[in-house]
C-alpha cells in the first residue's frame, strides 16, 4: 500500500477507498445517515444509491471543482486551518488550537451520544420504551451477521488495494483524477453488479450475496498472501 500510494496522489487515494467502501457500504445494512438506504426499509433503490454517490464525491471535493485529485488534499489542509485560525489573522494560536480541540471532542462526543440512542431505538423494535429478551436475541443474531463485515470497515487498511483497483478502471482516461463523470460510472457499475435481477434496487438478498462475494474475495486473497510466505 505504501508503494502506491507513493506513486498516487493521497487525493486519489481518498477517492480509491471511497470507491471500496461504496461497496462496503451497498451490501452494509446501515440506513440514513451510515449508508445508501436512506429511509431504512432495507432495500437500496438507484436514487438511494445516486444521492449516497453524490454525498461521497461532494466530501471527497473539498475545493468544489468537480474532480478528486492531489489539489483537494491541500485544500483540506487549509479548511482545517481555516477553521482552528477562529480571527482569521492567517495565525494559529495555543488558545485557538485548544478551542479546535475542545470542538473537536464535543463533535464526537455527540456523535457517540447520537449512536448510542440509534443502537437503543434499532433494539426496541416494539417502540415500548425497553428491550424484550425477544428483542436482545433478535440483535444477537444480526450481531453475528455483521461480524463478517468488520473487516469492510477497516477499508483503510484492508479495502485500499480493492479501491486502487477500482480507482485504474475508474480513471478512464489515465489522468490520475477523478471527474464527476468518472465516479459516477464507477459507482452505478458497482450498483449495477449489486442488481443481480436488475429491478433497480439492491434486495436484503442481493446485499447477502455482495457479502458472501466480498468474504470469498478476502480469503482467496489471504490464502494467496500465504501461499506467497510459505514460497519465500
Amino acid at each position: 500500500m505504501r508503494k502506491l500510494n507513493k506513486r498516487i496522489p493521497l487525493g486519489l487515494s481518498v477517492a480509491a477507498l471511497a470507491l471500496a467502501g461504496g461497496t462496503a457500504a451497498i451490501a452494509a445494512n446501515h440506513g440514513g445517515k451510515k449508508g445508501p438506504d436512506a429511509n431504512g426499509d432495507k432495500i437500496v433503490t438507484l436514487a438511494e444509491h445516486e444521492a449516497h454517490a453524490d454525498k461521497m464525491f461532494t466530501r471527497m471535493d473539498v475545493n468544489g471543482d468537480g474532480v478528486i485529485n492531489a489539489s483537494d488534499r491541500e485544500a483540506r489542509k487549509a479548511k482545517r486551518f481555516a477553521e482552528a485560525d477562529a480571527n482569521g489573522d492567517g495565525e494559529v494560536t495555543q488558545a485557538e488550537m485548544t478551542a479546535a480541540r475542545e470542538a473537536r471532542k464535543t463533535a464526537k462526543k455527540e456523535r457517540r451520544v447520537g449512536r448510542s440512542a440509534e443502537r437503543f431505538a434499532k433494539l426496541d423494535t416494539d417502540n415500548s420504551g425497553g428491550v424484550s429478551q425477544a428483542e436482545m436475541d433478535a440483535a444477537r443474531e444480526m450481531r453475528g451477521e455483521k461480524r463478517g463485515k468488520r473487516g469492510d470497515r477497516m477499508r483503510g487498511k484492508k479495502g485500499g488495494k480493492r479501491g486502487m483497483a477500482m480507482l485504474r478502471q475508474a480513471d478512464s482516461n489515465g489522468d490520475k483524477a477523478i471527474s464527476r463523470a468518472e465516479f459516477d460510472a464507477a459507482t452505478t457499475a458497482r450498483f449495477a453488479k449489486a442488481d443481480a435481477n436488475g429491478d433497480g434496487q439492491i434486495s436484503q438478498e442481493e446485499r447477502k450475496a455482495v457479502r458472501a462475494e466480498m468474504r470469498q474475495q478476502r480469503q482467496e486473497r489471504k490464502a494467496a498472501r500465504k501461499a506467497q510466505r510459505s514460497a519465500n
